[in-house]
């Protein structure tokens, strides 16, 4: 086998790598999925679940630009142990808050937790981004991104689903100590990880300086831009699963167990569209490819708002997921393949802003829609409005329309 050839797996680094994302992911979603029916619970209000993701976004876009600089310049098997820890501690509050441990008066105790979660989370794509060059050789990019989406799409799967499970059998308070163990393990094994890391910078420029050169590198590279840009707008525009909670209760009338069901749904798709793309990376019309995803990412948020049965509206989540997956892994492999290893912390950090806050924004987006125009016409139109991000896109960014992933290469 040559060296080109050979697996990812084959490194030791990036199976601990893979065993910090998940478990990462295990220890959000859980959480996720419990706070979720934790408010709602409490409120009986969607919009209090969109609030959910305000909470976590505003903290997360004060310090993601921060947090790239830090990643680039810091240790970065350190601040991922550190982000991890602080994640353990925001779901032990949450945990005491749940089982009375710690008397509290509404909700606002939950939405602070979940503004400190969101601090924390900000670490964690950079510094897996970071790591990731490390882990591998350039030529294993492809294949990897495609294996750490699998592993992503997994956590999505596993977390919601044993969140739902131990929040309608064992309770919320047990739901919310197993996340924090799950992030525990997750420092445990970021530190134990054998990979070597660039030594610190020494001459370190103005940090807003060094900032603003991540982003003057992804607002001047069109294929970067648009990517981020088409994946961001999707999410936003498209994010009805943070109203799972609500179609549940109110239009599927079912339980907590069927609320993991949904939330992990659209993982299950992603993961088998990963496993797929891990062996049969893309490479020509990775650009038209893209694109299309998204449409087909759209069209099942518009079938799932209008689906009253709880089987249908768990198949249009699933085929969501397989094409959001298709979106994922070229946008992952758009990325390493772009950034130079001296920026990934600070282009790590952009991505996330587009990325990982879109998903807290979808979710404000969708509980306002929901208060304004209803549950389904809410979901419905952000479908619509999906499908005609798509197509802007298209016609903006040609470059991106016409992408051959070798050419980055």
């Amino acid at each position: 086998m040559t060296e080109a050839a050979a697996s990812p797996l084959q490194a030791a680094g990036f199976r601990w790598l893979l065993l910090y994302r998940i478990l990462t992911l295990l220890s959000y979603q859980v959480v996720a999925v419990t706070v979720g029916w934790h408010v709602y619970e409490i409120t009986g209000d969607p919009w209090s679940l969109g609030l959910i993701g305000l909470a976590e976004v505003i903290p997360f876009f004060c310090v993601a630009p921060f947090s790239g600089y830090l990643v680039d310049h810091l240790p970065r098997r350190k601040l991922g142990a550190a982000a991890c820890t602080v994640l353990a501690v925001n779901a032990g509050v949450l945990a005491l808050v749940a089982s009375g441990g710690l008397a509290t008066d509404g909700t606002w105790p939950i939405y602070a937790a979940i503004a400190v979660g969101g601090v924390g989370r900000s670490f964690l794509g950079p510094v897996y981004n970071a790591l990731f060059a490390r882990a591998l050789k350039r030529e294993q990019f492809a294949r990897g991104a495609g294996m750490g989406s699998v592993v992503f799409q997994a956590g999505l799967v596993l977390g919601p689903a044993i969140g739902g499970l131990l929040v309608g059998a064992a309770g919320k308070s047990v739901a919310y100590a197993l996340a924090a163990g799950f992030a525990i393990a997750a420092a445990l094994a970021l530190l134990r990880m054998p990979v070597t890391e660039p030594a610190p910078q020494l001459q370190r420029g103005p940090v807003l300086a060094s900032i603003g050169e991540g982003l003057r590198f992804v607002f001047g590279h069109q294929v970067l831009l648009a990517a981020l840009a088409l994946d961001m707008f999707a999410v936003l525009f498209g994010g009805a699963i943070s109203l799972a909670p609500a179609f549940i209760k109110d239009v599927l009338h079912a339980g907590p167990e069927a609320l993991g069901i949904l939330r992990g749904a659209p993982a299950l798709g992603s993961v088998a569209v990963a496993v797929w793309l891990s062996r049969h990376p893309l490479q020509a019309n990775a650009g038209r490819i893209l694109l299309a995803a998204v449409v087909g990412f759209g069209a099942c948020m518009v079938g799932f708002g209008l689906s009253q049965v709880f089987w249908l509206s768990a198949l249009f989540l699933l085929l969501s997921g397989v094409f959001d997956g298709v979106s994922v892994v070229l946008r992952t492999t758009i990325l390493q393949l772009a950034t130079p290893d001296a920026m990934r912390g600070r282009v790590s950090s952009v991505n996330s802003i587009f990325i990982s806050s879109s998903n807290e924004l979808g979710a404000f987006y969708a509980g306002s829609m929901a208060r304004l125009l209803g549950l389904v016409p809410g979901v419905v139109l952000g479908g619509f409005v999906t499908m005609g991000v798509a197509a802007f896109t298209a016609a903006k960014a040609p470059k991106l329309r016409r992408l051959d992933l070798r050419e980055l290469q």
